[in-house]
């Protein structure tokens, strides 16, 4: 009876010892069951980062186009005096108070026209003629071959009480270049101008009349 209850006893505990060990393999295929989904998560935030990282390149190669834009603009030579001629016109008038100076690429290359010109009127004033900035375009000035820029010139106020003296040619020279360019003044008698008045407005690709007023 002893020998009978002991043998029971131990084929009671083996099949406790079974189903615990059946119950801890079911645990672990759960436990693995389980495990699957964040690496399902790890490849979605992989493919978000690379998108992230593939957004980032394209917004990077926007911004250096942009950039090689603006060098390729401020990359073009600046034009000399032996780059352009330079010519006068009077602009409305009588009286003729202002000139439209004409400046126009006669070289083979493209070249860039900065700032305004630097102009004197008289040998007896050594001054340059001041500039007017606001007529300074938005964007430099590119002059392709054969292509002109304009600024205009005021010489006088168009009044008899003025100092104006005669001018049959001016000085002109380009930022950047000391080279003189010698202009004649339009008309068979030149203009007549007084440097106390004078103003000059910044190279435009286009003539702007009514623009700048000054």
């Amino acid at each position: 009876m002893t020998a009978l209850f002991t043998r029971s006893t131990m084929l009671a505990v083996a099949g406790t010892a079974l189903a615990l060990s059946l119950t801890a393999c079911q645990s672990g295929k759960d436990d693995n069951a389980t495990a699957t989904p964040p690496t399902s998560v790890t490849a979605t935030a992989t493919t978000d980062a690379s998108a992230s990282a593939a957004s980032s390149e394209s917004a990077d190669s926007g911004t250096s186009g942009s950039s090689t834009g603006q060098q390729t603009s401020t990359s073009t030579p600046a034009c000399t005096a032996a780059d352009i001629t330079v010519t006068a016109a009077k602009q409305d008038g009588p009286p003729y108070t202002h000139l439209v100076l004409t400046a126009k690429n006669t070289s083979t290359h493209s070249c860039r026209l900065p700032g305004f010109p630097h102009v004197q009127l008289l040998e007896s004033h050594k001054q340059d003629v001041p500039a007017v900035a606001k007529s300074k375009p938005a964007a430099p000035v590119v002059l392709t071959a054969g292509a002109p820029a304009y600024a205009l010139l005021k010489v006088s106020n168009g009044g008899t009480d003025e100092d104006n003296e005669p001018v049959s040619a001016f000085s002109v020279t380009l930022q950047g270049d000391p080279t003189v360019i010698a202009v004649t003044a339009p008309g068979p008698d030149g203009i007549a101008a007084d440097p106390a008045q004078a103003l000059i407005g910044y190279w435009t690709p286009e003539l702007r009349n009514g623009a700048d007023d000054f």
